[in-house]
């Protein structure tokens, strides 16, 4: 196992973000913050900064941290300068980091999530390709670090397809909310348990019209609960399509 970043992704990386919109004022803010949390000292923990330009005062201070900080740092770096996952050359970076330098990583997202959760999932979706394909890629997103908005964005289509699929119609997932309850009941479940799933799906894309559509602040510890949530719908429905009304 490597003991380090190479000093060469990392001068990579310092180039790509300071391209993308980094400034000099805020590449000192955040770098110091890092400095701060982890009680490192940085050489350029002012602006204006002795350095020739931004991408070297940048690539300076990043040198100061431990790989396993380096990684941290240049990955939220990249949800922060590129939270929609429109530019392609951060993306291509936070790809190369997971891809190539996971191992600095302290917790892999993929391991969040309920595996066996996603497997049984997959297998509720094979007689949905359409629906599966959505599932599959937000999942490959989730798993690569990249695209949190856009994951959120394919795991919310991806429902919206399914309940089209059940209920034969084209409406929005915020208009198949009183279907869902008496898809429940329809299916031996209580009122109780309509009622509930009512309520979630409601707080569901109420979540997802916040978070997604009108912010690109994603919550990243978030993601994993509306993936696994996602899930639970999902199985819970083709569950009961089994069931004769």
């Amino acid at each position: 196992m490597r003991d380090r970043i190479p000093t060469a992704f990392i001068s990579f990386a310092a180039t790509e973000m300071t391209s993308s919109g980094l400034t000099g004022s805020k590449l000192v803010e955040i770098t110091s913050a890092y400095a701060a949390d982890f009680g490192v000292d940085i050489p350029h923990a002012r602006y204006p900064f002795e350095s020739p330009n931004k991408r070297t005062a940048l690539l300076d201070n990043l040198l100061c941290f431990a790989p396993k900080q380096q990684y941290q740092i240049i990955r939220e770096l990249c949800d922060r300068l590129n939270p929609d996952g429109c530019i392609a050359s951060l993306v291509t970076l936070k790809v190369k980091l997971f891809s190539e330098y996971n191992e600095f990583a302290d917790q892999d997202n993929s391991e969040a999530i309920h595996r066996t959760l996603i497997v049984e999932t997959q297998h509720w979706l094979s007689d949905h390709p359409e629906v599966k394909k959505l599932f599959d890629e937000a999942l490959q997103k989730h798993d690569h670090g990249v695209f949190r908005r856009n994951t959120l964005d394919d795991l919310r289509l991806a429902l919206e397809l399914l309940v089209r699929r059940l209920f034969n119609n084209q409406k929005s997932l915020e208009n198949q909310i009183s279907l869902l309850g008496q898809y429940v009941k329809d299916r031996g479940g209580s009122s109780q348990l309509a009622n509930m799933f009512e309520r979630l799906v409601d707080y569901y894309t109420k979540y997802q019209n916040t978070y997604v559509k009108h912010d690109d602040a994603v919550i990243t510890a978030e993601i994993e609960f509306v993936f696994e949530l996602t899930c639970s719908f999902m199985k819970h429905f083709l569950r009961l399509k089994s069931v004769q009304s």
